[in-house]
């Protein structure tokens, strides 16, 4: 759990202009440096060594870095439009912070600006006879970095936008996010049961200030206005869910007035478009989006969907400890004057099985496929997995029975539900 500030520079961090404007002041400093440490080298020292060269040197990084700058600048646009049409508009946003082909573009902008101001200061003569062995190491030294860069550059441009490596990327994040969450379910504050007294007696409700999606709470923000104005906060929408009006963020208990319901409403960040940081749903949608497009007439690729299955199983694998209503022994309430409601596990298994059952239902692999992921889940030894992976199994079968027209194919599908079915050990259907 980290604060807003913080949480705003990570955001600001995954921006490409931030990596690559660094980078170019960062030349441009390096450039100018060598005019103030030119007084530092013995005059002995520019006789031994052939400095001269440098401005060739110079001329060759920025006429070719300037291409390669917008060759990778090209690619990346045309990576983003594949990923876009073949696999989903939400994993453009993970590739476009990929930290690799931020390194990359801001490198070569960096590189181009350095030779040009290395440039520059040669035909103006400010560097001097010292000041260009100086400018010459900084340069083998540029041309070292920029030659890895492009090793690394050209293995990661074979794999951008492609869909298995797209698929892997929101896996791991999807990963992480459940992870992140696993391990503070209720974000660090105590917990709300589904029939808690909060709920019964609700306090003042906390309205966004504009229609979008929760992308991060600042519990820490929370608890200190809290502390403040001795106040208790229950927490109604997690990062992911939509608020507006009539869909309050929270509600307030205590004497508050407008000033610090102004405050408390700012400790909730709303945008257009969620975010994995906190929403471990979100990485579970994309995945299911990239199946139900490989599944669609205009794609046609089961293979993808079924790949996806396994990367959402291991995926949901990762909820799979005991997971209750009550806090864990040694789990710490750093916010007790915040109640946060917990992710539900049956929240996870729709927004994953959901769209690939019903746009996978036609597709007997992908039918049986879907079956024998749900019969791994339905093995874990816990409760809630077993009637989760039980009430998706006869929903996708119903699906499948209405879609499929041969009987064999049907029987197929049965047979691996009544797998599923045996593996949960019998448990009732849930209404």
């Amino acid at each position: 759990m980290f604060s807003r500030l913080q949480w705003l520079v990570l955001q600001l961090s995954r921006q490409m202009w931030l990596r690559a404007t660094a980078f170019s002041l960062l030349g441009v400093v390096t450039a100018l440096a060598a005019i103030v440490l030119k007084r530092f080298i013995p005059p002995e020292v520019t006789t031994q060594i052939g400095a001269t060269a440098v401005g060739s040197l110079l001329n060759i990084i920025a006429s070719s870095m300037l291409a390669v700058t917008i060759f990778s600048l090209s690619t990346m646009v045309a990576a983003f439009a594949s990923s876009t049409n073949n696999v989903t508009p939400r994993a453009t946003r993970l590739l476009s912070a990929d930290a690799t082909a931020q390194n990359a573009l801001a490198t070569f902008v960096g590189s181009f600006l350095f030779s040009v101001v290395g440039i520059i200061g040669l035909h103006t003569g400010l560097y001097g006879d010292s000041g260009r062995v100086i400018l010459y190491a900084v340069t083998l030294g540029v041309l070292v970095i920029i030659v890895i860069t492009l090793l690394r550059w050209i293995d990661y441009v074979l794999e951008l936008g492609r869909v298995g490596p797209t698929s892997e990327r929101v896996e791991k994040e999807a990963t992480k996010s459940i992870r992140a969450r696993y391990k503070l379910p209720y974000l660090g504050g105590a917990p709300l049961h589904e029939h808690s007294d909060a709920t019964d007696k609700p306090g003042m409700p906390l309205t966004a200030r504009k229609i979008g999606y929760v992308q991060y709470i600042d519990m820490g923000a929370l608890q200190e206005l809290a502390e403040e104005s001795d106040l208790h906060v229950v927490v109604h929408l997690l990062p992911g869910e939509l608020a507006g009006p009539g869909r309050p963020v929270a509600s307030v208990t205590g004497t508050h007035d407008e000033e610090t319901m102004r405050k408390l409403a700012r400790a909730f960040n709303i945008s257009s478009e969620r975010s994995f940081d906190q929403d471990p749903r979100l990485g579970l949608c994309v995945m299911a989006e990239i199946a139900s497009r490989a599944l669609s007439a205009a794609v046609n690729d089961p293979g993808t969907a079924i790949e996806i299955l396994s990367r959402g199983a291991r995926v949901l694998a990762q909820w799979s400890s005991p997971y209750s209503d009550e806090l864990d022994e040694d789990e710490e309430v750093r916010f007790p004057r915040i109640r946060v409601p917990g992710v539900k596990l049956d929240e996870l298994f729709d927004d994953f099985f959901v769209a690939i059952a019903r746009d996978g239902a036609a597709t007997v692999e992908v039918a049986i496929q879907l079956q024998k992921v749900l019969h791994m889940l339905a093995t874990v030894d816990q409760p809630r997995y077993r009637q989760a992976a039980l009430q998706q199994s006869r929903s996708a079968l119903a699906r499948c029975e209405n879609a499929l027209s041969l009987p064999d194919d049907i029987q197929r599908v049965r047979a691996a539900a009544a797998r599923v079915a045996q593996a949960a050990g019998g448990v009732s259907a849930i209404s």
